[in-house]
């Protein structure tokens, strides 16, 4: 864990955060809660393009400020050595503002996604347990987010691709349409749920198509 007490952030910075409110990089706690949320919460980030936890900010951006610096940082240590599969890399920033002290988390985007919550000490291959930032929430990833998480790790083999028949007619389609969802690609061609997903992964992973997470549902566009 690094703690930054002279922060590097300014207080024009930290005002701009803010007031900029909750989005897909910034999230609001007015104090910690239990170790899992805050694990999701900061999994979540590591797992997509990285984000602050602002401790002792409101939802409605009221400063209220953390009762306990170092209490609030043990709990944010602990959620991510013991709440986290790997353990997340992250550092924290400590900031007086309008005489109160609020607590900044900074999770960097993660080489080792997919990072997996531990619930009751168990770190099962159990895909609702893997968490994505979508606009403003932390949201269950589909499979196919957890295999494309996977296939893009540093280590990952390179991915080689030969279109056949069904990568093509996906293709074709979507030169006609703006987008396909997994349900909307396997009923097309008739395809097992299975078979269609590893077609949409191995594409993304190919940089021939692109996935774009949503709350409700997945889908895909052309690169």
């Amino acid at each position: 864990m690094n703690i930054l007490k002279n922060s590097r952030l300014s207080l024009y910075e930290l005002n701009e955060l803010i007031e900029g409110g909750e989005n897909q990089r910034v999230e609001f706690k007015r104090k910690f809660t239990e170790p899992e949320k805050i694990a999701k919460e900061m999994l979540a980030f590591a797992n997509t393009h990285g984000g602050k936890i602002l401790f002792g900010i409101d939802d409605d951006k009221s400063v209220v400020g953390v009762e306990s610096e170092k209490g609030e940082i043990e709990y944010i240590d602990l959620a991510a050595r013991f709440y986290c599969e790997p353990e997340l890399t992250y550092s924290i920033d400590i900031m007086h503002i309008y005489r109160k002290d609020v607590i900044i988390v900074n999770i960097p985007e993660s080489f080792q996604k997919p990072h997996r919550l531990i619930e009751n000490g168990r770190s099962d291959d159990d895909e609702t347990k893997v968490y994505i930032r979508v606009k403003d929430r932390s949201v269950q990833a589909s499979r196919e987010t957890i295999k494309i998480l996977k296939k893009l790790r540093q280590d990952a083999p390179p991915q080689i691709i030969n279109l056949g028949d069904k990568e093509r007619a996906l293709l074709e389609y979507l030169q006609t349409h703006d987008r396909v969802t997994l349900k909307e690609f396997r009923e097309y061609l008739n395809l097992s749920n299975r078979r269609a997903s590893r077609i949409l992964v191995n594409l993304v992973r190919a940089d021939i198509i692109r996935q774009h997470n949503h709350e409700k549902e997945d889908f895909y566009t052309l690169n």
